[in-house]
């Protein structure tokens, strides 16, 4: 359950706890916000804290900056974090009694009349419209750029996208309701009723779950959108493996300078968990890449084992390649010949003036399927129906 921090602040500054919980909670405040901070990240910020004094506001928020920040757009979120977790207190972390808090206004049931004269009934739609388009406006809002609080709310929406897996036809039949003659059970039944006719019996090709392979770039390019797409990739995991005809298999990769396996993390039920069980797997966050190396690596330890054969294969990448975009474009063909259906999501697609000279996207696009935008909840929700397929194969 996500709660906020100004609420997690709040239950916080009661007198009985201890200064290194409250920074500690404020660690995991700044992952929730979409940073990075890494255990290592976090007990370097305790021991810089203790360090230059925990009640000297200005001395933990530069050791904070420089202990739990990777990159420099590491440190808008840290600021703007730090002061919504501490905005209530005038020094940082003294114990001190909290005020009471103010009663939460209790709701009042809605009249069973309509058309009372008193505005009352016009007033209450204006109001749920006004909740929509709030709604509709954050799933059109560019993730990279939101508050920690409307953060929270994004996360729910991505908890809410409707997932189900691509099917494939197999070899085997399956009883169904129209189709081609099943001659065997209708011959059965038959000769159970001692050769009188019965009912004529219909079978159709059974259908399975296609495997969804999902590569997300988890560089430092990427980094504003890694939180959101790997949130994306446990949506699809829990959703396809509750799926229909027996749930889905979708294996997650990060790529990076190397290649991780992130299958187990995602398969969590809990999505911070999985989300903190991938941070600490992951070696190389907010590093540099090289696209065409870890393909490879995936192509030689997964790919020729057949993973990605028959699969959908999602590459969540914005194209950057630091190493040979030749390599990369070998790579990509390879990959797309294996699968059933390549789909590259860049986050700057779908971003106003937006054009393909980067030379790893332009180096790939000849051999991609889709190239689909990936920067929001609504085009998170078209890849969906884009993975989705006719659900044939």
């Amino acid at each position: 359950m996500t709660v906020s921090i100004s609420a997690l602040a709040d239950d916080l500054a009661r007198p009985d706890h201890q200064p290194d919980e409250i920074l500690l909670a404020f660690t995991h405040a700044l992952r929730g916000a979409g940073v990075p901070v890494t255990p290592d990240r976090g007990q370097a910020f305790l021991d810089a804290a203790a360090a230059v004094g925990a009640d000297d506001a200005t001395a933990v928020r530069v050791a904070g900056r420089a202990t739990l920040c990777g990159s420099p757009d590491d440190l808008a979120r840290f600021d703007q974090v730090f002061v919504e977790f501490f905005d209530h207190r005038t020094v940082l972390p003294r114990r001190r009694d909290v005020p009471p808090r103010a009663p939460a206004p209790t709701s009042l049931p809605l009249s069973d009349e309509t058309g009372d004269g008193d505005g009352r009934e016009d007033a209450d739609e204006d109001v749920v419209r006004a909740a929509a388009s709030a709604v509709e406006r954050l799933r059109h809002r560019d993730v990279a750029d939101l508050s920690a609080g409307e953060r929270e709310r994004l996360n729910a929406l991505l908890a809410g996208l409707p997932v189900r897996p691509p099917l494939r036809r197999v070899a085997r039949h399956e009883p169904w309701r129209r189709g081609t003659l099943d001659a065997r059970r209708t011959l059965r039944d038959s000769l159970r009723r001692a050769g009188e006719p019965g009912r004529v019996a219909w079978r159709r090709r059974a259908v399975r779950p296609r495997r969804v392979v999902l590569l997300v770039d988890v560089s430092g390019s990427m980094a504003p959108y890694a939180d959101a797409l790997l949130r994306l990739a446990h949506r699809l995991t829990s959703g396809c493996a509750a799926g229909a005809a027996g749930g889905g298999r979708v294996e997650t990769f990060a790529l990076g300078t190397r290649l991780t396996h992130l299958t187990r993390a995602m398969r969590l039920r809990d999505p911070e968990r999985a989300l903190v069980a991938a941070g600490d797997a992951v070696p190389d966050w907010s590093g540099g890449t090289r696209l065409g190396e870890t393909l490879q690596a995936f192509d030689r330890r997964w790919g020729r084992r057949g993973l990605a054969r028959g699969a959908v294969v999602v590459v969540l990448s914005d194209g950057w390649e630091r190493g040979d975009c030749t390599l990369l474009a070998e790579q990509v063909a390879r990959l797309q010949r294996a699968s059933h259906r390549l789909v590259w999501v860049n986050p700057h697609r779908g971003k106003a003036g937006y054009q393909p000279v980067q030379a790893g996207v332009r180096a790939v696009l000849p051999f991609v399927d889709d190239f689909v935008a990936g920067h929001s909840v609504a085009t998170f929700a078209a890849l969906l129906r884009i993975v989705e397929g006719d659900r044939r194969a």
